[in-house]
């Protein structure tokens, strides 16, 4: 009988799934697809709709986005607050949809600008998120992109329920 297995030598064996500028990427692809969701709300909806108790998706955004800013900043660097404008996950909207947009990609941009700074190491690191959530880095950001991922699925529903198409779940180009 023949045995088709793999065997690992005495030499370290380093395995690589996903880049970080892979994970930056599909983050990013993530950060496009929300943001197509807040651009398919009526202004007046993203302030206004709510099912269920759930919060209007402004809100659910703003909780995105301050995550995501002191988020950046925490991973890269361990200081997970965000100063300039003032953001954290009780922010509250601003007043308008272009004035949030204009806030998303802010937050976009400061994440293209800070990725770089990441040493592959710090990853595999342990930090407490926020003063309150402790884990390695690499589990810490994937919670950042499955809130966003939990919060985004709040909004199809709503724009499902005003009658509006949602841009499609895989376009995240």
């Amino acid at each position: 009988m023949e045995t088709n297995s793999i065997q690992a030598t005495d030499t370290e064996v380093s395995a690589t799934v996903i880049s970080p500028a892979e994970l930056l990427e599909h983050w990013q692809g993530h950060r496009k697809l929300s943001r197509k969701v807040i651009e398919a709300f009526p202004e007046e909806q993203l302030y206004a709709f709510s099912i269920g108790g759930m919060r209007p998706f402004a809100q659910l955004a703003m909780e995105m986005i301050g995550l995501a800013a002191p988020g950046i900043r925490g991973v890269a660097f361990g200081d997970w607050a965000f100063g300039e404008p003032q953001l954290d996950s009780q922010t509250p909207p601003p007043a308008t949809k272009k004035e949030l947009l204009d806030l998303w990609d802010l937050v976009t941009e400061y994440i293209d600008h800070v990725w770089p700074q990441i040493p592959d190491a710090r990853f595999h690191e342990h930090d407490t998120a926020y003063g309150m959530y402790e884990g390695p880095i690499y589990s810490l950001f994937l919670y950042l992109v499955d809130n966003e991922i939990h919060h985004r699925g709040q909004g199809y529903v709503y724009l499902r329920a005003l009658g509006i198409e949602p841009p499609a779940f895989w376009d995240r180009y």
